[in-house]
Formats: C-alpha cells, sequence, structure tokens
C-alpha cells in the first residue's frame, strides 16, 4: 500500500482521539516542552505534521512551526484547527521555505519510509533546512523481534476491548506490517494496516552520519528516562556541526 492510500480521508476523520491515546496530555505534553526546549528559540518544521497532534500545541507554547505532510486530508484537518504554515509533499524530498533550528519527526513516521535509501533521504533533507548547529529530533520504536519465538512471525502488540493490534514482521526484507482491528459487538470488525520499513538504533546513527549529523543524545521517552537494553522505543537527538 501508498501511504496516500493508508492515510486517506476514513483515516484522517478517526485519527484524533482528543484526550485519549497519543492525545492524552501525559502524552503530549512532555513532547512539546523537550521540543519547545530544543528549537531554542528559533523556529521548528515538522515532517509528517499530521493533524498537528504536536505543532499545534507547540505552536500554542510560542515555536514558529512550519509542516511538511504527504496526505491531502490529514491536511485538511489540520487547516480546520490551526493557520500552520504546511508543504504538501513527501518529507524525505520536499522543501520548506527558510531555515529551522529544529527539525522533528514523532511517532515512528520515518518508518513509513520503505527503503533504506528513502530514509536516509529523510535525513538528508532534514540537514537542508537547518541552520549550523541545528537539531534533527527523531521519536522511534524498537523492533521486538526479541519476542518472536522461531517460526512466528506476529505479534499482538496491543489488546483492549474492541480493538486488538498486530504487527507481522519480515526479517529479510526489515519490514513490518500493523494491522488494527476494531469492533464492536457485532460479527464485523474494521481491519486497516500500515507497512513500515524498521531501523534499529544504530542504523540510525549510521543514516545521521550520512548525512552530516552526529548523535548528541538519546533517551526512552521525552522526559529523558534513561535508554536501556529493555527500553522499547527511544527520542534520539542529532545534531549538525
Amino acid at each position: 500500500m501508498r501511504q496516500d492510500e493508508i492515510w486517506d480521508a476514513e483515516t484522517a476523520e478517526r485519527y484524533d482521539t482528543p484526550g485519549r491515546g497519543v492525545f492524552a496530555p501525559e502524552v503530549v505534553g512532555p513532547a512539546v516542552e523537550r521540543l519547545a526546549a530544543l528549537a531554542d528559540g528559533g523556529r521548528a518544521l515538522e515532517f509528517a505534521i499530521g493533524t498537528g497532534r504536536i505543532a499545534v500545541p507547540l505552536a500554542e507554547r510560542g515555536v514558529p512551526v512550519t509542516g511538511i505532510e504527504l496526505s491531502e486530508p490529514m491536511l485538511a484537518k489540520l487547516r480546520q484547527r490551526a493557520a500552520i504554515p504546511v508543504v504538501a509533499g513527501d518529507m524525505a524530498t520536499a522543501r520548506a521555505e527558510g531555515r529551522f533550528s529544529l527539525v522533528y519527526l514523532v511517532y515512528n513516521t520515518i518508518s513509513n519510509l520503505l527503503t533504506q535509501d528513502e530514509q536516509v533521504a529523510c535525513f538528508r533533507n532534514a540537514a537542508r533546512h537547518l541552520d549550523p548547529g541545528g537539531r534533527f529530533v527523531i521519536e522511534l520504536g524498537v523492533p521486538e523481534l526479541r519476542r518472536l519465538p522461531p517460526g512466528q512471525d506476529a505479534l499482538v502488540f496491543h489488546a483492549e476491548d474492541g480493538y486488538v493490534g498486530v504487527d507481522t514482521y519480515d526479517p529479510v526484507r526489515q519490514h513490518l506490517v500493523s494491522h488494527h482491528f476494531t469492533f464492536g459487538a457485532g460479527r464485523q470488525a474494521r481491519v486497516s494496516r500500515c507497512p513500515q520499513r524498521y531501523i534499529w538504533p544504530a542504523e540510525l546513527d549510521l543514516m545521521g552520519r550520512l548525512a552530516g549529523f552526529g548523535l548528541e543524545s538519546r533517551h526512552a521517552d521525552w522526559t529523558g528516562g534513561e535508554f536501556t537494553t529493555e527500553s522499547s522505543s527511544h527520542v534520539s537527538v542529532y545534531r549538525l556541526p
């Protein structure tokens, strides 16, 4: 599936869950505070800005925010919420006007680029937008291959009333597909899928070096928790000389 097929009008319409899930204040708040500090008084550019989950409160925090977004339906939802300048296009190639002190990419979105070359191009595109000394911040999950027993290629990553999430892995191509099943009291379920190319932290660091970045910091979350072998995700900050 192409990204424009995944992030269609139906997905955009039900993407926002105000006050719940990834839209909960305890999720959004720490991310916004950390990004505001990393912007250090300068302008910020969000790759794959979506409906503005992070960009809108960051702009309200006083940081000038611009976005790049491939999905027109997601962009339409953002425009209903706030007057944030956005360039329609692919985060690996699209250009926004001006220079920035911060480029950021949250919630695993770099993995929506399905080849290593595209992911490296995303780093290089971030570098093109940044002032000297500027930062590129990526929030990304750690592949859970240690949980896969021999002969099994699927993992349930979340289950609750009305929802089951399953990841299927293809280690040869370094791909996974997240399957989201939502259902009510009836027999029918709604299924959506999101293909991704997962990235190990060390591989991500090499991508950064190819684009001229050095790793400034890596934490387990937006609050600065220690990144360990048990961490399920990380927030990595790359910086230009």
